[in-house]
């Protein structure tokens, strides 16, 4: 198994695989994902560590708001999912032209979306901080560095779309390399816009380094910078490049016809509702944390960040489950649909244990290495220790969720988090908060995250969504 290709022909002609096949298939459709969402989690602590730098309240000003931006990139993503999810179906089915017309077809209804989001945020940024209940004196650093993300959502949402095409038709490498470019642009941007021209010393020579001395701003400015600039990248692979999804002499209308824009609504409508209760949770969530203290919310803020290196190779992995059912069921193969799904779900189950353990011994050296507040750290460190111990559960909830988004799903699991999130995590943190502080939001979340993954084990085990494959 050499090739992408070749799994989808494999397929179609109803040949069987062993075992050593799909774990050989898994490993190179999941690997390269898995190395897009490494080079992401070092952009968020390169990221961290450079505004930590600049204390706690500019690392409060960005934890605040990033719920919000989670929010708004929660739609992004489903939208992209809408159309993704049907590609995959095509490439399954060897409809090589269908694939192309879908990708065209998502183009402009995406970016009409993204662009009422923009809108949306641009409005709200400067009171968002206001309403989340922060202190004061974060309130300008926070409102910039959202008010910079909206404005960058239309391109946010075309690099998404992109990068879910691409993997969708079975092309995992060249998004994992862009992701990489993106990282190492980022942090080029970010030394040059987040800091004022300084004199640094480079093997002993003192030399005058320019910079922009944006601050909290210059965080988000440099990162919405080398979106755009993979973004362009990402188009030239896709809709140049790539042989399933190449949009050069392809006639047809640029518009969704109703067909694929029913089923994008089918597919993406419930993933938006399940995107935004989660993230609207978030907020509400960090709206109970606020009134804590700038202490707490940087420590809050670092902890999460600290975290991704736990589940953002499981998303890597989920994104390789949804290629795999999606051509599948494209297939007609429910064996297959089957297999993969689980064979998926417990190779992110082990990844992700794997690297909760890891993080539980050495989350204070990475504390140390984000902020040099010995508070932050301090706090930072006992209370992801606490969420760590749910990393199983939280792994299975996320490979569950990518498998079933392949086969359409997206119903039942959005349902499933819109319960377990706002009955159970929000519930429990606004009562343990003011009995315990930060320690009970995390609590409230370790209890919630196990919750979930059981539920969406079971609505894997029992199979509705193998329903359409007969």
């Amino acid at each position: 198994m050499s090739t992408n290709t070749d799994f989808a022909a494999r397929m179609r002609a109803n040949e069987q695989m062993t075992l050593k096949d799909k774990l050989e298939i898994i490993y190179h459709l999941s690997l390269p994902g898995i190395l897009a969402q490494i080079s992401e989690i070092i952009m968020q602590y390169i990221d961290a560590a450079m505004v930590g730098v600049l204390g706690a309240s500019a690392s409060a000003s960005i934890g605040l708001v990033s719920s919000s931006t989670w929010l708004f990139n929660g739609v992004v993503m489903a939208t992209a999912a809408g159309f993704s999810v049907q590609v995959a179906h095509a490439v399954g089915a060897g409809k090589t032209h269908r694939a192309r017309s879908i990708f065209k077809q998502s183009i402009i209804s995406s970016l009409l979306l993204s662009a009422i989001l923009c809108v949306i945020g641009i409005v709200i940024g400067s009171v968002l901080p206001q309403m989340l209940g922060a202190d004061p004196s974060i309130w300008k650093d926070a409102s910039a560095y959202f008010t910079i993300f909206a404005m960058f959502i239309p391109i946010r949402q075309l690099n998404t779309l992109l990068l879910n095409m691409l993997q969708c038709s079975g092309n995992m490498k060249v998004p994992s390399v862009l992701s990489a470019v993106m990282c190492g642009l980022d942090v080029i941007f970010n030394y040059f816009l987040i800091f004022s021209t300084r004199t640094v010393s480079i093997f002993g020579m003192q030399m005058t380094m320019p910079g922009a001395g944006m601050g909290v701003a210059g965080a988000q400015l440099g990162t919405s910078l080398s979106v755009l600039c993979c973004t362009l990248l990402a188009f030239y692979a896709a809709g140049i490049k790539s042989p399933s999804l190449c949009l050069k002499g392809l006639r047809g209308n640029w518009l969704p016809d109703r067909a694929v824009l029913k089923e994008a609504v089918h597919i993406g409508l419930p993933m938006a509702f399940e995107q935004t209760a989660t993230s609207g949770a978030q907020v509400v969530s960090m709206r109970i944390v606020a009134p804590l203290g700038t202490i707490a919310i940087a420590a809050n803020s670092f902890a999460v960040t600290a975290e991704s290196i736990c589940y953002m190779p499981g998303y890597g992995i989920a994104n390789a489950a949804t290629t795999m059912v999606g051509q599948a069921v494209g297939a007609k193969r429910k064996d297959l649909a089957r297999s993969f799904a689980w064979l998926v779900t417990f190779t992110g189950m082990a990844v992700m244990t794997v690297t909760g353990v890891l993080m539980y011994a050495f989350c204070p050296y990475v504390f140390a290495f984000l902020t040099p507040d010995t508070q932050v750290q301090a706090l930072g460190v006992s209370v992801l220790r606490i969420e760590l111990l749910a990393e199983p559960m939280f792994a299975a909830s996320i490979e569950a969720t990518g498998a079933l988004r392949g086969a359409g799903d997206t119903f039942m699991p959005g349902m499933i988090n819109l319960v377990s999130i706002w009955g159970i995590r929000i519930t429990m943190a606004y009562v343990l908060s003011g009995m315990i502080g930060l320690s009970g939001v995390w609590i409230a979340m370790a209890v919630e995250l196990t919750f979930r993954g059981i539920l969406m084990l079971i609505r894997l085990k029992r199979e509705k969504w193998l329903a359409n494959l007969g």
